[in-house]
C-alpha cells in the first residue's frame, strides 16, 4: 500500500475544489497511454504468458493477475500463473477457468523461463520475486507496478507508476485501452478487489478522486461492494480469533516516542500452520494504538528468519527504514526480511524505528 498525498491527484479536481467530469477522471493519463500501448502489443502477440508477483502475495497482486488472465484467457493463447509463494486461497474465486496456477516446486521454473511473455506484478525488484526472479527471461518480461522504484529493478518494458493507488489501477487503465467495453466478471472483479485491499477499503491515503471513480465504474460493470467487503474483511474463524489473542498479548509500545510493536508467536506461525492470509491484519491492533505514528510487526518465518512489517501513521519515511534491512515498499507501507529469530533482531530494528522518529521530530522542530 502506497504512501500518497491528495496533491499528487490535484490534475483530477479544479483550482475551485469541484471534481471535473467523469469521463477525464477515468480517462487514462496520458503519461501511462505510451507504454500502456506497447504492453497491450506485446502480450496480444503472445501465445504463452505467464504471470508473477511478489511473495506472499497479497490483494493487489492476485486481483490484477485474476483480471488480466480474465482479459488473456482464450482460444490460442495459454496463461499460467507461477508465483513463488502459493496464490492466496481467498483470492482464488477470481480466477477464471483455463488459467493454470503452477505450485512452487519442481516445472516452475521451467515454465517461466519458456514463457513468450513473463508479466511481473505489483514489484520490481528481483529479490521480492523470491526463487522466480534468476529463471526470468532476459528480454521476455514486462513490468507493471506501482512501488517507487529501486536501485536494481528488473529490465524491460511496462509501466511502473507510484502515482496509481495500487497495480490494480494500472491494470484497470490496460483494460480500458485493449477492452473498453468487453470485461467479463472475473476482469471486474479482480481489478475491484486489487484496488480495495491495497486502499485498505478506500480508507488509506493512497485513495484519490480517481480512486473512487474507478470504484463506481467497476460497481456499474457488476461489483456488489458488500459481498466483496463480507468475502474478504467479515469472516472470521475461531482460529483466527485464537490468532489474535495470542498476537496480543505480544502488543508493547515505547514509554517515550509514538512507536507500538506486536510480534506473532511461533505458537501461530509454525503450530498452527498459520498462512499470510490467516495472520493478516494483526499488525494493524499496534498501527491503530492511540498515539501511534509507527508500528511494527514481527513473526518468525518457517525457516527461521525474521519477517518484519512498517507502519506509518504520520510523517516517518518507514521505506528508508526498510531499506536499511535489504526491504522496501513505500513511504507509509514498507517490509523486510532478515536472518535469524526475531529475539535475535527486534532491538536492533526498533532502535532503526526510533532514529527515523527522532529525526522527523526534528525535521519539524
Amino acid at each position: 500500500m502506497p504512501d500518497l498525498t491528495r496533491s499528487r491527484y490535484s490534475s483530477a479536481v479544479t483550482n475551485t475544489g469541484n471534481v471535473t467530469d467523469m469521463k477525464d477522471l477515468l480517462a487514462v493519463p496520458p503519461r501511462r497511454r505510451q507504454p500502456l500501448t506497447r504492453v497491450q502489443a506485446i502480450l496480444q502477440d503472445a501465445a504463452h504468458v505467464v504471470m508473477t508477483t511478489h511473495v506472499n502475495a497479497d490483494g493487489d497482486g492476485a486481483g490484477s493477475q485474476a483480471a488480466l488472465a480474465g482479459w488473456l484467457t482464450g482460444p490460442g493463447r495459454k496463461v499460467t500463473i507461477a508465483n513463488p509463494t502459493p496464490f492466496p486461497d481467498r483470492y482464488s474465486y477470481l480466477l477464471p477457468d483455463g488459467v493454470e496456477v503452477m505450485e512452487p516446486g519442481a516445472g516452475l521454473e521451467a515454465r517461466v523461463r519458456d514463457a513468450d511473455v513473463v508479466m511481473v506484478l505489483d514489484t520490481g525488484e528481483p529479490r521480492r520475486l523470491g526463487r522466480v526472479a534468476k529463471h526470468l527471461p532476459e528480454g521476455r518480461v514486462v513490468v507493471l507496478d506501482h512501488h517507487p522504484p529501486g536501485e536494481n529493478g528488473i529490465p524491460g518494458p511496462g509501466l511502473r507508476d507510484d502515482s496509481a493507488c495500487a497495480t490494480g489501477e494500472i491494470v484497470y487503465d490496460l483494460l480500458l485501452m485493449a477492452a473498453p467495453d468487453h470485461w467479463d466478471d472475473t476482469m471486474v472483479q479482480g481489478v475491484y478487489v486489487a484496488i480495495e485491499t491495497d486502499t485498505g477499503s478506500f480508507r488509506f491515503s493512497n485513495t484519490s478522486v480517481r480512486t473512487h471513480a474507478i470504484a463506481a465504474d467497476l460497481i456499474r460493470r457488476g461489483v456488489d461492494p458488500e459481498r466483496v467487503y463480507r468475502r474478504l474483511h467479515a469472516t472470521i474463524t475461531m482460529e483466527r480469533i485464537h490468532m489474535i489473542r495470542l498476537s496480543l498479548d505480544t502488543l508493547e509500545r515505547d514509554p517515550e516516542l509514538p512507536i507500538a510493536w506486536i510480534t506473532i508467536p511461533r505458537e501461530v506461525t509454525h503450530q498452527m500452520n498459520a498462512t499470510p492470509d490467516d495472520i493478516d491484519g494483526i499488525g494493524d491492533f499496534a498501527r491503530n494504538l492511540q498515539g501511534t505514528e509507527v508500528a511494527v510487526t514481527f513473526r518468525e518465518t518457517i525457516d527461521g528468519a525474521t519477517k518484519i512489517s512498517f507502519r506509518s501513521n504520520g510523517d516517518v519515511d518507514v521505506n528508508s527504514v526498510a531499506r536499511q534491512f535489504g526491504g522496501g515498499g513505500h513511504v507509509k507501507a514498507a517490509g523486510a526480511i532478515v536472518g535469524g529469530p526475531v529475539q535475535a533482531n527486534r532491538a536492533r530494528i526498533l532502535d532503526a524505528v526510533r532514529e527515523a522518529v527522532q529525526a522527523q521530530d526534528q525535521r519539524h522542530a
